[in-house]
């Protein structure tokens, strides 16, 4: 359950980003799979996609290491 509010938050850009990219690369490797295409043009979709996806797991580890507002600790007035 920890891990799943460090994932949702949505007032964090990497989050919107880390499923942004995600659905792109989705969307890339359906393209790939349901039309013809030339080989090398699947090819650059393929590396699109994967960059894509490697992009998203950074997002996703950024946002696994930064605490939710949930954990962090109260802050004291000055």
């Amino acid at each position: 359950m920890k891990y799943l509010r460090r994932l949702l938050q949505p007032r964090q850009p990497a989050f919107w980003l880390m499923l942004v990219l995600n659905a792109l690369s989705t969307a890339l490797v359906w393209i790939v799979q349901n039309h013809h295409l030339r080989a090398w043009v699947a090819s650059i979709i393929v590396v699109f996609a994967i960059g894509n996806m490697v992009l998203g797991l950074k997002f996703l580890r950024q946002l696994l290491q930064t605490q939710a507002p949930e954990e962090r600790p109260p802050q004291r007035p000055h």
